[in-house]
């Protein structure tokens, strides 16, 4: 009797615990994202702004023309390049943070937080700065001998790219760091023990336990790659289009709203499915299902 009321009065502690963050979410989050959704069903007539309707026509024109197909693709595949490439980048370093004995290693994290005090505007227009035709990656190419004339790398997807990775990897770099601290050093000592070289100790132990830390990154990286919108508009300039721009551009410069509100839930829609999809296939892969007795 004493553990059930215990148990009773530690769910009504939690529940109170909860409810102030689920009200805020459920105003702050939920409420405007159904407006939204609301308004992605009328329809749009210049002049007019939006009429009331309940219409599929602006979802049908997203899908029915390859102009915004392109965008919502080269979309994802930039956020997936973005990912793989923040994790084999971030993966040793974040390694090397957790098990290093430094008594420097509070400055070695701080200097990978420090970027995330500048805005993302800033960081892009530092990178505009330094991939234009007269930027000091050309500067110095030309300097040493290597190229006769600077390489257009500014309003490429390949710039975009540099920049998103440059504001994505501290995410990657500290939640993966944040895991492998977790893991036993004992464990790989074990591994090694067993004729394991260090890319198979690596592959067969240390990513299966660390993949908390790889999905977590992986759809914290991946999230904020599609929803991109500074460095797409900086670096890649007005002909390369991404869904975060496109859909400013339908509501502050078209102000078409309904359509606006048709391509963000696309967006949305397209990041959830893809990242349920990746986490599953990982899990799939990596987690070890107990067999049934």
């Amino acid at each position: 009797m004493l553990q059930a009321d215990s148990q009773k009065g530690s769910g009504l502690t939690a529940g109170l615990l909860l409810g102030p963050a689920t009200l805020f979410v459920a105003i702050t989050l939920l409420v405007p994202t159904a407006i939204l959704f609301r308004y992605s069903l009328n329809a749009f007539v210049p002049g007019q702004f939006m009429v009331d309707a309940l219409t599929l026509e602006n979802y049908v024109k997203f899908f029915s023309d390859s102009y915004y197909t392109n965008v919502l693709l080269r979309t994802v595949r930039v956020a997936t390049i973005c990912t793989l490439v923040c994790f084999i980048f971030g993966f040793p370093l974040a390694y090397v943070l957790a098990r290093t004995q430094s008594r420097f290693k509070n400055i070695f994290i701080i200097l990978v937080v420090l970027p995330l005090f500048v805005g993302n505007a800033v960081r892009a227009a530092g990178w505009m700065a330094s991939l234009g035709n007269k930027g000091f990656f050309n500067q110095m190419m030309m300097s040493l001998g290597l190229i006769d004339k600077p390489i257009e790398i500014m309003y490429t997807e390949t710039a975009v790219l540099i920049g998103i990775v440059a504001v994505n990897l501290p995410y990657m770099v500290l939640t993966l760091q944040s895991v492998i601290e977790g893991i036993s050093p004992m464990i790989e000592e074990a591994a090694f023990s067993l004729g394991a070289n260090p890319m198979k100790m690596a592959k067969r132990v240390l990513l299966p336990l660390a993949l908390p830390g790889l999905l977590a990154g992986g759809i914290l990286t991946f999230i904020l790659a599609m929803n991109a919108y500074a460095t797409p508009v900086l670096l890649g300039g007005p002909k390369f289009q991404m869904m975060g721009p496109l859909v400013y551009g339908q509501f502050a410069q078209q102000n078409n709203w309904p359509f606006g509100g048709a391509i963000s839930f696309v967006l949305m829609s397209a990041t959830i499915i893809l990242m349920l999809s990746a986490n599953h296939l990982v899990q799939r892969r990596y987690l070890v299902v107990p067999a049934k007795p």
